[in-house]
């Protein structure tokens, strides 16, 4: 009887850990970016989640970073260069150029215990995870994965050892999405952990003034430069 017992409490704590662990993880309402597929296959994780905040970040910077001018079009390469070096010289105003959207995929991400360290304190990213694995294990580029995993395996791995070198080789991060990955998960998310999102808010559409007549564009005349 006190055998059974013992096993009948241990797995009524056991559920209710596991129910508790549940309701502690969130679940993302919207997702905006499955056209976009799965470009980071880490299988112990939410893939959906994982891909959307990677995409959710990108949007973000080619948003803040990624415009050269008024009439250029937003390029993806300039917004993680800027972005990059903005964030290693600790110049970002997260608050300013997180979408309500990121915010709500953050919400859902810092939910998941298993991919942050909040006890270090030089970053929030747990670098024992298996998101962090997965990462270190199928980045492309073979400098900064060389680099990477030799910093993770003498766990000395920190944004101000690897920053460096990735800061020399941005532009891998356009062609490797585990790379970016990185980069979005210890640059941007676990740095949100310090803002306050409260006050994040859609951004105004611009108003269109109906007063305003837009220029003719010239109709093909067929008739045009002859005489007739």
């Amino acid at each position: 009887m006190n055998l059974k017992f013992k096993l009948f409490a241990f797995l009524l704590v056991l559920a209710l850990f596991s129910c508790k662990k549940e309701a502690e993880e969130k679940t993302l309402d919207e997702y905006k970016y499955t056209e976009k597929g799965i470009v980071l296959n880490c299988d112990k994780f939410d893939l959906k989640l994982l891909n959307e905040a990677l995409f959710s970040f990108e949007n973000d910077i080619l948003e803040a970073y990624g415009k050269n001018g008024q009439t250029g079009a937003p390029n993806l390469t300039r917004a993680y260069s800027q972005f990059i070096r903005n964030a290693m010289y600790g110049r970002i105003n997260y608050a300013d150029i997180v979408s309500p959207h990121t915010a709500k995929v953050f919400e859902v991400l810092k939910s998941k215990q298993e991919l942050w360290d909040l006890n270090n304190a030089n970053t929030k990213l747990n670098y024992n995870s298996s998101v962090m694995a997965c990462i270190a294990n199928n980045m492309i580029d073979r400098s900064l994965k060389t680099t990477l995993n030799a910093l993770l395996e003498t766990n000395s791995m920190s944004p101000k050892l690897f920053g460096p070198a990735l800061q020399s080789n941005y532009g891998a991060a356009i062609r490797d999405k585990y790379l970016s990955a990185y980069v979005a998960l210890e640059f941007y998310y676990g740095k949100l952990f310090d803002v306050d999102l409260s006050q994040v808010a859609e951004k105004p559409e611009p108003k269109v003034d109906f007063n305003k007549i837009p220029p003719q564009t010239p109709q093909n005349d067929p008739h045009a430069g002859h005489n007739h």
